[in-house]
């Protein structure tokens, strides 16, 4: 009885280059979307008798591969952020989706949708009680507020009573 070792190694011996089939439109960039991936790995893999699955569990998305016959399996997992809204929150599951699938298989796709990942980070400046005011007499919501600064739950509770 082959292992699940052999049956991702005969996966691998298998599966090509995945191409890209989605543009962003924001970045104008090319990228392989969930669709594209899942329709080229989960023939492959049922024909070595694995199982994909991709739960949320405990507020992770989780990638599982397991081996119909024997019951191994191997898995991994990533957080998903807090705060999010539902479109967001349903974005960032199909992108942890594609990219944890991508890195159980080692699938070769040569992806740059998240380009920004190579660009410094920078930190979003601390507001303050004179920033939350002029916001607010500018008409600008918390959320707004939020995206640009960090905020503590006083100074939100502040630009609340302002």
């Amino acid at each position: 009885m082959k292992t699940i070792n052999l049956k991702l190694l005969g996966f691998q011996k298998e599966i090509s280059t995945i191409k890209k089939d989605g543009k962003n439109p924001h970045f104008k960039n090319s990228y392989a979307t969930l669709p594209k991936i899942l329709s080229e790995v989960k023939p492959l893999l049922s024909e070595f008798g694995l199982i994909l699955l991709q739960p949320i569990n405990n507020n992770e998305v989780e990638t599982i591969i397991i081996d119909s016959e024997t019951g191994e399996k191997i898995s991994s997992s990533i957080k998903l952020p807090d705060n999010l809204n539902p479109q967001q929150l349903g974005s960032a599951i199909t992108y942890f989706r594609r990219y944890l699938l991508a890195g159980i298989l080692s699938l070769e796709i040569d992806d740059d949708d998240a380009n920004l990942a190579s660009k410094a980070v920078q930190p979003k400046p601390n507001a303050t009680t004179e920033i939350l005011k002029k916001a607010k007499d500018g008409g600008f919501s918390l959320v707004q507020i939020k995206q640009k600064y960090n905020t503590t739950t006083q100074q939100e509770q502040e630009f609340i009573n302002l």
